[in-house]
């Protein structure tokens, strides 16, 4: 078996009245040119998720993170054709402070409906529409060469 790289993340959709704040990556010079996605990235060492998702959101948009739900795990295998991604998943619900764009990419709070019409790595138009449902979910989602190949997804209902 290959020595596997191992990168650990975390991955938050802020929403707010019927929107969602995502990030546009530049159109040129980052392996996710001109695509959307949440705010997040990679662990610090010692960090903890909550501690990951707090520091990630406030580099990328000034948001400060009063509340969060974990709905979700995902597994990228390979994904970047030397390491295996392991991404928290949250839902920001209460935040405080102004979005402000950066270095990362342009933020846009985008119509929760709108979502799917804009420029998203395939996988994310399966787990996006996860997001407003009850209970959370593990997945993996598997790419080649850039390109979504399939999923799988275990999903955890909601407790009482």
């Amino acid at each position: 078996p290959r020595d596997v790289g191992l990168k650990l993340c975390t991955l938050a959709y802020v929403r707010s009245g019927g929107k969602t704040l995502m990030l546009r990556r530049p159109s040129s010079g980052h392996h996710q040119a001109g695509k959307y996605n949440g705010l997040g990235g990679k662990f610090e060492r010692g960090e903890s998720p909550e501690a990951c998702l707090r520091r990630e959101v406030l580099e990328e948009s000034g948001l400060s993170v009063e509340s969060a739900d974990l709905k979700g795990f995902i597994t990228f295998p390979d994904f970047d054709g030397a390491d295996d991604w392991y991404v928290f998943v949250y839902v920001v619900t209460r935040f405080s402070g102004e979005p402000r764009s950066g270095p990362e990419g342009t933020l846009e709070w985008v119509d929760d409906a709108a979502i799917a019409d804009l420029p998203l790595w395939e996988g994310d138009r399966h787990f996006l529409p996860w997001l407003s449902q009850p209970g959370t979910f593990s997945a993996t989602f598997r790419y080649e060469g850039g390109s979504f190949v399939s999923y799988e997804v275990e999903r955890y209902p909601a407790r009482a």
